[in-house]
């Protein structure tokens, strides 16, 4: 049974009543789902409370998906998306205060997951120099437009295709690869310009 079969399977006995089935889906999705969180809100706690709202809505509505439509994971990255987008509105006033918070929160985040992750042999200034790398990048993103900044995350981030981006937005593949290049291009420029601050 391939991976897309064995998540149809899950669906089905989860919502058949299937608590295991359950388990299993959000022991599978959980990191996806909240890594799309952090990396659109940059805040691990907005991060870990809409990763925790997503798998509310999936499973009020896991009867709703169709194995005939597309992968799971494209249909919960539309879900995820739609939420996102929800928080994105109602925050925009208190943008001001949470972004004083997220250079504490992201490091924070960081340094929590590398310490999770086995040591399979970079020295401390590798890692530490990687670990600013991935904060600098995560800036830059947050600086990025909604747009551009969710088609870069689940394309280059998640590794979803065109098509599958597409359906999870609902807007042509055209526009996807278009606000894809966009979002690189602007990504870069930020990028250079703080690598220059920084030497």
């Amino acid at each position: 049974m391939d991976d897309n079969q064995v998540v149809a399977s899950l669906v089905r006995r989860c919502a058949a009543g299937d608590a295991v089935a359950w388990e299993e889906i959000v022991q599978r999705f959980n990191r996806r789902i909240y890594n799309i969180c952090y990396r659109f809100t940059g805040s691990q706690h907005d991060a870990e409370d809409l990763a925790q709202e997503v798998f509310i809505k999936i499973y009020r509505t896991l009867k709703s998906y169709d194995t005939d439509k597309g992968a799971f994971m494209t249909w919960v990255a539309t879900l995820t998306r739609n939420l996102l987008v929800d928080h994105f509105r109602k925050s925009k006033q208190d943008r001001v205060t949470d972004s004083m918070d997220e250079p504490i929160t992201a490091e924070q985040d960081s340094i929590s997951m590398a310490e999770r992750l086995e040591d399979v042999g970079p020295s401390p200034d590798a890692r530490l120099q990687a670990r600013e790398t991935q904060e600098m990048v995560h800036k830059a993103l947050q600086k990025l437009s909604p747009e551009l900044r969710e088609a870069v995350i689940l394309r280059d981030l998640q590794d979803m295709d065109y098509r599958e981006i597409a359906l999870a937005l609902k807007v042509p593949e055209g526009t996807v690869k278009s606000r894809i290049n966009r979002g690189r291009t602007e990504l870069a420029r930020l990028l250079s310009r703080t690598y220059r601050q920084v030497s």
